[in-house]
């Protein structure tokens, strides 16, 4: 499974920036990021290849960060791939939170990263419906 870091950040100009900017100053590698806002403040969801050091570093910055667990699911490119994936979800009566993707540098296949409350669950169903469910970082 993988670790996401969930940031809280105001909605001003520039906040989205400092985030990043604390990870570039760290040498820590922005795999993948979503934000969600509301009028008042954004959440990003990001992950990274070291997240424990982001978390530290983005705590004594003074940002409020979460550390969950997600689950990452390569899948083909082409048609109807994802609808395969959320199929077997929703045969197996499990919902999806949330879900972003990026683009795996090894063999530029579409990772899917989602949230749901029966992550194990999730994760067990999909391999055994033959999903490749991406367990290490190192495999992206």
């Amino acid at each position: 499974m993988i670790r996401q870091l969930s940031v809280f950040i105001e909605n001003v100009p520039g906040s989205l920036m400092q985030v990043t900017k604390c990870l570039k100053d760290a040498g820590i590698n922005l795999m993948a990021i979503s934000s969600f806002d509301s009028p008042e403040f954004g959440i990003l969801r990001m992950i990274v290849d070291q997240p424990e050091e982001a978390e530290s570093i983005l705590k004594k910055n003074h940002f409020m960060v979460r550390v969950g667990t997600v689950l990452g699911v390569s899948v083909a490119d082409e048609p109807g791939a994802l609808n395969k994936m959320l199929e077997i979800m929703a045969q197996g009566n499990i919902s999806v939170n949330y879900i972003y993707s990026f683009i795996s540098e090894i063999d530029r296949s579409p990772i899917m990263i989602f949230h749901t409350e029966y992550t194990e669950e999730a994760r067990q169903l999909l391999k055994r419906n033959g999903m490749h469910v991406v367990d290490n970082l190192k495999e992206l």
